[in-house]
């Protein structure tokens, strides 16, 4: 097969699973019926509006709640399910594999070209055929947004099956690097360790706090079952719903951790839900939402030391990987010991404070938006004044936990030299 007919089949079989995982349940539903519309069309133009919205394409909403046309309601809806992107994405990541497998180095392009061209024809295709006067997709939104999970699928898994850039793009990574002097490969070393450090950071804070997500979810069982029962959904509505849900943990995931940093999240116009206290209007049946904290939470600040513990394992990380050269540069320059070792530090700990930061914004940008219509138009966390709050917060546990890393090193060292009774 034609390498570029290839990369098209593969993008046509994401498009089809994809779609086959947001019909099917649907479908479900609208065998039970569940839909107050019987016609199978309005079932297939939801399925398609559907698709587009598990890879981040905003969809205007026209809503009329009276006979007049001040009553009709319009908003944008585009809170991305992170949960369910993550479908076209790993179907892509095995394409990509796949296409890597079948190419030359000097080849990949032709069916990587291919299959972003049938991925976005997919994506214009289904925002033409399912828009409606109630909800509608822009066209050009509709064929470039879809393209990105797909698109970095493709990329990563074909770079993890080549195994280097070098096989898949044709330069090697090692070759430019021994053209670089010493002070720019331990310049270089030091910079990817700390980007390294502050996604460890970011990432260890957000097991953190999505480890307290489970335990207020057990807590609140009853009161989450309560909701269940009330909405009386039935076995297949029931299923439907907790696989919207799980769509969306990923955000409760990340709203937690900007709940944990202190800064917290909205779940409306004028509502706050943050460690000290919660304030929100009446939210919709969702059984999730009724595991939101209530009410003044005197214990609320002890959920600030869970950004602080992940500095504190990125900078244990980082003294481990043993690239702090510019500890090593400070204290050529500076004979004090006691004055580079803190400068050095600190300023280790303001910089992967600063990436954590960064990589945090994308997460609670990512994980934010709009329902569209009402009081639900702003919903997760502010995405810069959250970051900021955890990026400081890291910082000082980058700072504190390397500062301890050696003494924990060393304890570790001695311990065989202990038993052998040196």
């Amino acid at each position: 097969m034609p390498l570029g007919l290839q990369g098209a089949f593969e993008a046509a079989q994401v498009v089809v699973i994809s779609a086959l995982v947001v019909l099917i349940p649907l479908a479900a539903v609208w065998l039970s019926n569940g839909f107050a519309q019987k016609d199978l069309s309005a079932m297939a133009r939801l399925a398609g509006q559907i698709w587009l919205a598990i890879h981040g394409v905003p969809l205007h909403l026209s809503v009329t709640t009276g006979p007049s046309s001040a009553s009709v309601q319009t908003g944008v809806f585009n809170l991305l399910p992170l949960g369910l992107i993550l479908i076209p994405f790993f179907l892509s990541w095995r394409a990509g594999r796949r296409l890597a497998r079948a190419s030359y180095t000097d080849q990949l392009w032709q069916p990587l070209f291919g299959a972003i061209v049938v991925y976005g024809a997919a994506g214009l295709a289904t925002g033409f055929v399912c828009s409606t006067p109630e909800v509608q997709a822009a066209l050009l939104p509709s064929m470039l947004i879809p393209l990105v999970p797909a698109a970095l699928g493709l990329i990563i898994g074909s770079r993890r099956e080549a195994g280097s850039w070098g096989r898949l793009i044709g330069v090697n990574a090692a070759d430019w690097i021994s053209k670089t002097s010493q002070d720019q490969r331990w310049a270089g070393s030091y910079a990817w360790t700390v980007v390294r450090s502050g996604f460890i950071a970011m990432v260890s804070a957000l097991a953190l706090s999505s480890f307290l997500l489970a335990v207020n979810i057990a807590v609140r069982w009853a009161d989450i079952v309560s909701v269940y029962q009330g909405l009386k959904a039935g076995a297949v509505g029931g299923a439907a719903l907790t696989l919207a849900q799980l769509g969306y943990m990923p955000n409760l995931a990340a709203w937690s951790l900007a709940w944990s940093s202190g800064s917290g999240f909205v779940l409306g116009v004028g509502s706050s839900v943050s460690p000290l206290e919660t304030a929100v209007a009446p939210v919709p049946a969702i059984p999730l939402l009724a595991a939101l904290p209530a009410g003044n939470l005197t214990w609320g600040f002890a959920a600030l030391i869970i950004p602080v513990i992940g500095g504190a394992l990125a900078g244990w990380w980082f003294v481990r990987a043993g690239e702090n050269h510019l500890d090593e540069w400070l204290s050529l320059k500076v004979r004090l010991r006691w004055l580079s070792l803190p400068l050095s530090t600190l300023a280790l700990g303001a910089i992967v404070g600063a990436v954590a930061a960064f990589f945090a914004a994308i997460l609670f940008w990512l994980s934010s938006g709009s329902i569209g219509l009402g009081r639900l138009t702003e919903i997760g966390p502010d995405p810069l004044f959250a970051a900021l709050w955890l990026g400081a917060e890291v910082g000082i546990g980058v700072v504190l936990g390397a500062l301890l890393a050696p003494w924990i090193e060393y304890d570790k060292a001695a311990v065989p030299l202990l038993r052998r009774g040196e």
